[in-house]
């Protein structure tokens, strides 16, 4: 067992929320706008919601977004430096809540310290294997050779994992991190671009890493589609990001089909031998600084706490985004700055208080935390617009009912038992007679035996 498997995480997009320019002028004095986490009140506001552990998105050096680095070794001056860092990480630990920073390592930017050297010495650089570079080539800056890119993306120039040289600089920049900041992982960006290869020898990194600190350092691959196992295992991420339920938790409500996530739910984590990640601890989120907001996703908002319901509830770990607790609104349009917005404080509302009252029942030692991070999977009822399902685990039974509809539902199934604790509210709940959720909400039940 992991610490990360029973984590409730939150998810930060530094350049966004503290409101850093989009473009980095690269002779500006560091500004310490990441301290704005400690002095406005988000670590205690991801305390009092919760969070156990905390994802940074691009803290280095980069040219604009942060995923066209620049500097793997020096904190991005629109954020402040490395000490500045380091608070926000000694602070976090202080409440309790781990960190894991963004790893970008399949492709850097233009102004990468060893491109521009390249740049500069052309074959003669030491760093020349460090990209995939054809001199027969040109780009539109007129650099004289082409490159490979990531997904075409001219600025983002992909790095060549065939190369030690700097496969071994990564790693020693990994240990630079964790020794200097004491960071407790790292999410994986691209993870699905990765060279196998170079995934495997991450995961040495990581091990090696966690022996000499006797305490798990974690690695979450960014992964989209296909079979997650390919880049999950023991040679590979602790853990991946879960796309595809993601797209099935918000249509599923959206076209009043919840056939769609059992289908989901039960393929990943059921029983049956064809099953691909049961007993895996995948990230579920229902939205991320990648793509639209959950509350603008949503065709009824009404269906939010739900719908978080269904998040907290699912195997696997729950990812809430930065402001999307108090239910914040963004289209994503080119640049993703409606979905990165800046904020300065954190808010609170009725949806925000559910959410920590999700979060708390996930915490060490609370009723049903052990069925939630732990038990294992097994669908009870499905229709259009409710699911019921069953996490078992070796000393508790939770029964999990969803209702996304307008309307008070009154559920008939053998729940093995007569009576429950029902752990949002804390009442005590009667099986016989029928089960009863109200609108757009979730009920779970702890079973008595």
């Amino acid at each position: 067992m992991s610490w990360y498997e029973n984590s409730v995480i939150y998810q930060i997009y530094p350049l966004g929320l503290t409101g850093a320019p989009y473009e980095n002028d690269f002779v500006s004095e560091p500004n310490p706008r990441l301290l704005q986490l400690i002095d406005h009140g988000w670590i205690e506001h991801m305390a009092k919601l919760g969070v156990t552990c905390l994802i940074l998105n691009p803290v280095f050096e980069s040219s604009t977004h942060g995923y066209d680095t620049a500097d793997y070794r020096m904190v991005d001056r629109r954020l402040g430096t490395m000490d500045d860092l380091r608070r926000v990480v000694e602070a976090c630990h202080a409440q309790g809540i781990r960190v894991l920073l963004d790893g970008v390592f399949n492709h850097v930017g233009r102004n990468f310290w060893a491109f521009l050297d390249v740049k500069e010495h052309r074959q003669e650089s030491p760093y020349v294997d460090w990209f995939e570079i054809w001199w027969d080539g040109d780009t539109e800056w007129h650099d004289g050779f082409s490159y490979t890119t990531w997904e075409g993306v001219p600025y983002l120039i992909k790095l060549n994992h065939s190369s030690m040289s700097l496969n071994n600089y990564l790693a020693e920049t990994i240990r630079y991190w964790e020794h200097e900041l004491g960071i407790d992982g790292l999410r994986l960006d691209v993870a699905y671009c990765l060279d196998r290869g170079f995934l495997s020898y991450l995961r040495d990194v990581a091990n090696s890493i966690s022996e000499e600190r006797q305490d798990p350092f974690v690695l979450v691959g960014e992964t989209m589609f296909g079979d997650y196992n390919q880049w999950m295992g023991d040679r590979a991420c602790h853990s991946v990001t879960n796309y595809e339920a993601y797209k099935g938790l918000w249509s599923s409500m959206n076209e009043a089909n919840m056939h769609e996530i059992a289908y989901a739910l039960n393929r990943q984590s059921g029983s049956e031998p064809w099953d691909l990640y049961t007993g895996a601890h995948l990230l579920n989120f229902v939205d991320n600084h990648d793509v639209p907001r959950i509350a603008t996703r949503l065709n009824d908002k009404r269906q939010l706490r739900a719908l978080y319901g269904l998040l907290f509830a699912m195997c696997g770990v729950p990812c809430v985004y930065y402001g999307s607790e108090w239910g914040v609104e963004g289209e994503q349009n080119f640049g993703d700055h409606e979905i990165r917005p800046a904020f300065e404080h954190p808010e609170w509302n009725d949806l925000t208080d559910y959410i920590a009252q999700l979060a708390a029942i996930r915490h060490e030692g609370h009723a049903g935390q052990e069925a939630l991070a732990w038990g294992d999977y097994r669908q009870i009822a499905v229709g259009p617009q409710h699911l019921i399902f069953q996490r078992t685990s070796e000393h508790e039974r939770l029964i999990v009912a969803i209702n996304a509809s307008d309307t008070a539902q009154v559920f008939h199934f053998d729940a093995g038992c007569g009576k429950a604790q029902e752990l949002i509210t804390g009442k005590e709940h009667d099986f016989g007679g029928g089960s009863e959720v109200a609108p757009f909400t979730a009920c779970y039940w702890l079973c008595e035996r």
